[in-house]
């Protein structure tokens, strides 16, 4: 039996696996059926479809950058599965308000006063959500599993919570807007059950008192950090990584809209292939290594991801658009001649990616000490968080200069050669700790 199968038939993993499949599923589907149909259904502008796209991811990265530092000490300090209950617990009520918002979007009232806001609270609160859950699901995997299955842990959680993306993705593209308000309160209670079976994670350190002093404890957290070069290192590859790819989410909706005139279910389907390519990519890399966490293949991981997007660009530059201006369903898509080279660029980049960032997260919880993985994790979220923001601001900017949505994939493919310099520097400082 491997270690991936005998893993996923264990209490000490699979509760957590599921839980995290859930959330990751529930975030998704909730904002891409939000921004879809806000895309396709309210606005008329590919600068304000761009413009909504980056704020609705501005909004749900921006806890994470707040409140990292606090959810990391919490989980280091207290049952970090007693901090899963209560953090599913609260995904319920969230995901009321969510629905509520999408349920009045489709019945036309009140869409710009209050259902949009309403929609974006919520986003903004599945943001506290995660920021809290997040350090909990990398911390919790050398607590409960044994030291050569942390690297397949990850990567299976990583490969997992993508195929959930992928899910939710889906369906998001595919169901009615008030059908997917009555899903994503569904998956919140399933959720909910499965995280109460997460056995207890009790804190491996003496109780300490909590930072509740937000900008203090995330200095201090991220100070800390850099006693460990190889967890700054990855922790700054990592954040790179995120800016491209959120760079590259806030721009499939409009791009599938107004470049290649296809309609919310391509823009899904856009987004099924960048998730099923982080899932390839996060199992090819654990049998390269073969249960070893290393950077060796990071660089040449990321390199090859930029040559994708730089490719994706040029097929999107010579995409003829649909005769009429009528948006093309998937049918109507997958019949353009170029249509399975663009794919086949998207899958590119997402297995490349996959490859890049999965033993860094596993750097993460290997390198330091159990007691600091959750801060560890949290510090990483801060930073991420941050590149996100910057990167979603830069979406913002470069379409408010009126710089087409096609030609910001270049700036993409420019950042994957800064990670993969990062990359490199991470696996000198690996080999030289060795």
């Amino acid at each position: 039996m491997t270690t991936t199968t005998h893993l996923v038939r264990t209490r000490r993993f699979l509760p957590l696996f599921v839980t995290q499949l859930l959330g990751a599923f529930n975030d998704n589907l909730y904002k891409n059926a939000m921004v879809l149909y806000v895309v396709y259904s309210v606005y008329n502008s590919e600068a304000a479809e761009a413009r909504f796209s980056a704020i609705a991811s501005g909004l749900f990265i921006l806890p994470f950058f707040l409140l990292s530092a606090l959810a990391g000490q919490l989980a280091d300090m207290r049952d970090k599965a007693r901090i899963i209950r209560i953090v599913k617990a609260c995904e319920i009520a969230i995901m009321i308000v969510g629905g509520a918002g999408l349920v009045m979007a489709w019945a036309g009232f009140e869409v710009q006063q209050i259902a949009i806001p309403l929609m974006l609270a919520a986003l903004l609160a599945m943001g506290v959500h995660s920021t809290f859950f997040g350090p909990i699901k990398y911390a919790i995997l050398p607590q409960h599993l044994h030291e050569g299955e942390v690297l397949a842990g990850t990567g299976l959680v990583e490969a997992g919570t993508y195929i959930a993306i992928l899910a939710g993705t889906i369906l998001a593209g595919w169901i009615p807007v008030e059908v997917a308000a009555a899903g994503v309160v569904v998956t919140a209670l399933i959720g909910y059950l499965s995280g109460r079976q997460v056995p207890p994670a009790p804190p491996v350190i003496e109780a300490q008192s909590v930072d509740y002093n937000i900008w203090r404890s995330s200095i201090t957290l991220i100070r800390n950090t850099t006693k460990h070069r190889q967890v700054f290192m990855a922790i700054i590859a990592i954040s790179f990584f995120w800016t491209v790819g959120t760079v590259l989410f806030i721009q499939f909706p409009p791009l599938a809209k107004n470049v290649l005139s296809a309609s919310k279910e391509v823009a899904s389907l856009f987004l099924v292939m960048f998730s099923v390519g982080i899932a390839i990519g996060s199992m090819s890399i654990n049998h390269l290594l073969k249960g070893t966490v290393s950077a060796r293949w990071s660089p040449a991981s990321v390199i090859a991801m930029g040559v994708a997007i730089t490719a994706f660009h040029f097929v999107c530059k010579a995409w003829t658009p649909h005769p009429g201006g009528a948006l093309m369903d998937v049918s109507q898509f997958l019949a353009e001649p170029l249509a399975i080279p663009l794919l086949l660029c998207l899958l590119c980049i997402a297995v490349a990616g996959g490859m890049f960032v999965v033993p860094l997260y596993a750097f993460l919880t290997t390198v330091v000490d159990k007691s600091e993985t959750a801060r560890t994790i949290a510090a990483n979220n801060i930073v991420n968080s941050g590149a996100m923001v910057l990167g979603s601001l830069l979406a913002v900017g470069l379409s408010a200069a009126g710089v087409a949505t096609v030609d910001q994939l270049l700036l993409g493919a420019a950042m994957c050669t800064v990670s993969a310099y990062l990359g490199w520097l991470l696996y000198r400082a690996e080999c030289a700790a060795a």
